[in-house]
């Protein structure tokens, strides 16, 4: 996730001879760039010639030979054949230590939010997508709900549109809120008209008195329960026409039967869905130049011609600083920081060597927990993959999308979201974020903890002859320190 500035050769990186590293958020491209090949397999290698699978998570044509100068199938082998890429298997002939920089990826079937952007100290998505009005505030409780697909976000509303056909539109809820009236009316009318002959009928029979009471309370019962359902649907109809009028981007709706009645009535007036790729939509509306604009105007002179107040300008002036992160240009216009790229059409695979696989005595392996993280993501994929191929109804797609969602979430930060996803003996799996942060993670154990020639421990104490700015050190320390 970085990009280095490199003075003559940008492809070659020269690690003594560079002008800045910048850290940034990795876009698809990028990713399918650093990638080798598609990872679409969740298998591992085969337990009985103990060889990677191909296309798998270990696949020797993605991430390089296992074996110093020979491919899979043993047709090249010694070094004379260094770079050749064998035309029957697909590997290339090199050294096998290129296992552990090689990267793969996972083409997703359907786009996944990148949980470090909405779980956090803040959610970063909650502030970038939120409005400057009390009504367009989104807070992370509800964007996670749209992203577990638990309620629906409105992108975008032609306004013009829907003030134009207004009076048409009244006009036609009103007869429909009649003709719904209508409907009830007659309904009640027919069953009780029913009742009363089949009252009749039981009392021409010589029905006994609690037969033709029990008769009476089952039709009573069948005229509450038809007067509920019209009723009911009056209400949404109601709901749905109120709440349209309302209707403006950013806005949540947590009500599946009231948003399906909205978007099978009014669809031609706004776009909205729910899950990671309405998120994107919605980021795809922002012009995020004017909208620096707005919020700086905002904090300066208020809103509406009214002053913010102190709590509503923390929010503002927060939103500005990610806004303007994300509207951050190189010298060729282009955005450092694609706030799209927080959610992931693309998922990358590390190198196998840095997941690896053992073999124990009595023929049992023992593999890191990546690998079956990434086992879960993939699997999920490509049964989401042949449910969109059969045409599967919406509601399945959309379990196996959130399914899906869970599955990068824990692959990125098993356990912020909630209950972690546990291996053999309940115990948490170890995310790739596991794998970076703490005492034990990558940072502070191999890439911080190195040997060095010196190292002093003392008791500060103010120096009568020290100036504020200045430290003391024992001569043979500072010369061995600050030698050329």
């Amino acid at each position: 996730m970085s990009d280095v500035v490199i003075d003559d050769n940008k492809r070659k990186l020269d690690i003594n001879s560079f002008q800045q590293l910048r850290i940034g958020l990795a876009t698809a491209d990028d990713i399918r760039n650093w990638s080798r090949g598609e990872v679409k397999k969740p298998e591992t290698i085969n337990y009985r010639t103990l060889r990677p699978e191909r296309d798998g998570l270990f696949c020797e044509k993605i991430f390089g030979p296992t074996r110093d100068w020979e491919c899979y199938c043993g047709k090249y082998k010694r070094v004379r054949f260094k770079g050749i890429i064998c035309e029957k298997c697909g590997v290339e002939v090199t050294r096998s230590k290129v296992r552990r920089e090689r990267m793969g990826h996972i083409e997703l079937a359907a786009p996944v939010v990148h949980i470090w952007y909405l779980r956090g100290t803040r959610s970063w998505l909650a502030y970038l997508l939120g409005g400057l009005e009390s009504r367009e505030e989104i807070k992370a409780k509800q964007l996670e709900k749209v992203i577990y697909f638990a309620a629906w976000l409105v992108s975008e509303v032609n306004v013009d549109k829907r003030h134009e056909e207004m009076p048409a539109l009244e006009k036609e809820y009103a007869e429909d809120r009649e003709e719904a009236i209508k409907r009830k009316e007659k309904e009640i009318k027919l069953r009780q008209k029913d009742a009363e002959a089949e009252l009749k009928q039981l009392e021409k029979d010589g029905a006994k008195e609690s037969d033709i009471r029990a008769k009476q309370k089952l039709i009573d019962k069948d005229i509450a329960l038809i007067t509920d359902r019209h009723t009911k649907d009056i209400d949404r109809l109601e709901r749905s026409f109120d709440t349209f009028k309302k209707l403006h981007p950013r806005m949540i709706i947590d009500d599946e039967e009231l948003w399906r009645e909205i978007k099978d009535r009014y669809e031609d007036y706004f776009t909205g869905g729910t899950g990671a790729e309405s998120i994107k939509v919605l980021i795809d509306t922002i012009d995020f130049d004017s909208e620096e604009v707005i919020l700086r105007e905002a904090i300066m002179n208020g809103l509406n011609g009214k002053p913010l107040s102190t709590q509503r300008k923390q929010k503002a002036i927060k939103r500005l600083k990610i806004v303007a992160s994300f509207n951050r240009r190189d010298k060729d216009e282009r955005l450092v920081n694609n706030p799209k790229a927080m959610i992931l059409d693309v998922i990358p695979v590390i190198p196998p060597e840095l997941r690896p696989m053992v073999q124990l005595d009595g023929g049992r392996f023992a593999t890191s927990d990546l690998n079956d993280l990434y086992r879960r993501v993939i699997n999920r994929n490509n049964r989401l993959t042949r449910l969109l191929e059969l045409g599967a109804p919406e509601i399945i797609v959309n379990n196996e999308k959130r399914m899906l969602q869970e599955a990068a979430d824990a692959l990125f930060d098993n356990g912020r979201r909630g209950r972690p996803v546990s291996g053999p003996g309940n115990r948490p799996l170890k995310s790739l974020s596991d794998g970076l942060k703490g005492k034990q993670g990558r940072f502070r154990q191999n890439l911080l903890g190195k040997r060095v020639d010196y190292s002093g421990r003392s008791v500060i104490v103010a120096g009568p002859t020290l100036r504020l700015q200045q430290c003391g050190l024992p001569k043979l320390m500072a010369l061995e320190l600050f030698k050329p």
